[in-house]
């Protein structure tokens, strides 16, 4: 474990839903610049974790705190603001809209035009100019540059997912949330996406990941936090929480011998 201060931690979290508890006092931190995959079987949870941490659900109770600040009560602008970025399982992408546009709409919703004026003293035309080379770079780092001009609705699915990558990366995030990237990709776009999140840890972004291809999460994670049921299971490295007896429980549905 980092001897860093965390950059995202979570204490205590509590979500309820009616009488159900979705989530029951469930802890861990994030470091940064490591790698760390939220796994677990359906309905344990993760989702959850990730709607509250971007704003879409308020916690019951407990604590969100990103680089000291606390979240909770925020609405989703004003996370992503503070430099927090995500995807979803299912893509949401403005399909009749080219790729570039994609990534320049998520400048101006999450950087005002007057902070850019503020930050680069730029007039209309060249601020124009300056988020279309950033857009442009977002797409170089994904490999989408050369598609830059196509409706996002002509991608495959690989490629949109890579498309909601360079769209979180817009918002020049210190943690990117990945929700599920590897669904329903076949062997050699996982192997790309594996590369690309490697990357984006690499460019500085703390990665934290929902994801259900266990060889993705154990090639590529730092560490490795389960839940069940809305709780804490376990967490570790990829090593221990693989060869854990609750964590092959909760997936098999029984302990190994």
């Amino acid at each position: 474990m980092s001897a860093e201060a965390p950059l995202l931690e979570i204490t205590g979290l509590t979500k309820l839903f009616g009488g159900l508890a979705a989530l029951a006092n469930v802890s861990f931190a994030v470091y940064p610049r490591e790698i760390c995959s939220l796994i677990g079987p359906n309905g344990a949870g993760k989702t959850t974790i990730f709607n509250c941490v971007t704003g879409l659900h308020r916690p019951t109770s407990g604590t969100i705190r990103f680089a000291g600040r606390d979240l909770c009560g925020l609405r989703p602008h004003q996370v992503a603001r503070l430099g927090i970025g995500r995807t979803f399982q299912i893509t949401r992408l403005c399909r009749g809209m080219t790729v570039l546009e994609n990534v320049v709409l998520a400048q101006h919703l999450h950087v005002p035009s007057s902070l850019w004026d503020a930050f680069f003293g730029l007039d209309r035309a060249a601020r124009d100019r300056a988020r279309r080379e950033e857009a442009l770079e977002r797409l170089r780092f994904v490999d989408l540059a050369e598609k830059a001009a196509l409706r996002a609705d002509g991608l495959s699915l690989g490629e949109q997912k890579r498309l909601e990558l360079a769209v979180a990366l817009s918002t020049r995030p210190q943690l990117v949330l990945l929700d599920e990237p590897a669904a329903g990709l076949n062997p050699s776009e996982t192997r790309r996406l594996d590369d690309l999140i490697a990357r984006v840890r690499e460019s500085g972004v703390t990665v934290l990941l929902i994801e259900h291809d266990m060889r993705l999460v154990m090639d590529i994670s730092d560490r490795v936090i389960v839940l069940n049921y809305g709780k804490n299971l376990a967490q570790g490295t990829p090593e221990a929480v693989s060869a854990d007896p609750a964590v092959i429980e909760a997936y098999l549905g029984e302990a190994r011998p």
